[in-house]
């Protein structure tokens, strides 16, 4: 009998599995189709890259931050739509997540009946290529919308795989307005004015920001609502936080009061590395209950998806990477909700 007809003969017997995390174990699926939050044991190898004592931690209801882990309730599909909450995921150092987490996310929270616009604002183009678009392909960008008058959204907007999700694509000609907005008035604002058109047709714009803190990821911030900040379990991601927030505070003061931190996204996480453990720690004892309770752990999901261009939620819809973002949407929404 193969793990999922255990499953199965479980469920109908009326046996209640413990998943604190929201984990479902990888390749599982139901015949009335996906249920994120069924109470099912966690796969155990995964569980493993969340706590180095996962039996303790399912029996106690402790998350991998340490702290007591709530229950996220699906929400309800929203009846109108707009206007956006814009997230500017951010973080100068590359390789954390960024752009793993802003496809996820978006596709779980469209998953969830939210309309989405991911907006890619890196010259290097990693967004669109994830969500299997060639930039080098790509007639009009993010850059003619920021620098050529009258181009609109509607002229670069892009579908995606995703049903209610939206792509603003870009290639390397974003790195020129970097240059070119500088002798510009409001040169800080640009971004801003470039989105309030389609604000109301949207309930989400997630814009995948650059791994550096210059003029464009200024915009970014200038434009947002508030910020994500993904952060690789690994000492020398960590050293970066204290300056990205320092700019954050910046921004605020100076040209948008009212951005603010969403959180900050543990990714990349195995607790059965000493090390990780402790840089998640002290990210949770430094941000406290700043640092979202949901975290990515690693697994070879990812880099699979962005060779299949498409998000893990559609590619691998019942592994764990893909629960682990759908209850990382839930969670935003909660902390929307709440602000």
């Amino acid at each position: 009998m193969n793990t999922t007809d255990k499953t199965s003969d479980a469920t109908r017997a009326g046996v209640e599995f413990d998943d604190p995390y929201g984990i479902i174990e990888d390749e599982l699926r139901y015949q009335d189709g996906f249920d994120p939050d069924a109470e099912i044991e966690p796969d155990p190898d995964y569980a493993a890259t969340l706590a180095p004592d996962p039996a303790t931690q399912r029996r106690e209801r402790v998350g991998p931050t340490g702290r007591p882990m709530p229950r996220f309730p699906v929400p309800r599909p929203p009846v109108e739509h707009g206007p956006a909450r814009i997230i500017a995921m951010c973080n100068q150092k590359g390789g954390v997540g960024k752009t793993t987490s802003t496809i996820n996310l978006g596709a779980a929270l469209a998953e969830y009946g939210q309309k989405v616009l991911l907006v890619d604002f890196d010259p290097q183009g990693a967004l669109s290529v994830g969500l299997g678009v060639n930039p080098m392909e790509l007639d009009r960008t993010v850059y003619n919308l920021l620098m050529h008058r009258g181009v609109n959204v509607e002229d670069v907007l892009l579908k995606t795989v995703t049903p209610g999700m939206d792509l603003l694509p870009s290639n390397i000609d974003l790195s020129a307005a970097e240059v070119q907005l500088v002798t510009e008035v409001a040169r800080e604002s640009a971004l801003a004015r470039t989105l309030k058109p389609v604000m109301q047709d949207y309930d989400f714009i997630i814009i995948d920001c650059q791994p550096s803190l210059g003029l464009l990821t200024v915009n970014a911030l200038t434009a947002a609502h508030s910020v994500i900040v993904p952060l690789e379990c690994e000492f020398f991601a960590l050293r970066g936080v204290a300056l990205l927030t320092e700019t954050i505070e910046k921004v605020r003061e100076r040209l948008n009061p009212e951005l603010e931190l969403d959180g900050i996204l543990a990714t990349m996480y195995d607790a059965r590395t000493v090390h990780g453990r402790e840089v998640l720690a002290r990210v949770v004892q430094a941000f406290g209950p700043q640092v979202f309770h949901t975290v990515i752990g690693r697994t070879v999901r990812f880099p699979e998806t962005t060779v299949a261009g498409e998000p893990i939620t559609s590619y691998a819809s019942a592994s764990v990477g893909a629960a682990a973002y759908r209850q990382l949407a839930r969670e935003v929404l909660v902390r929307c909700h709440a602000g």
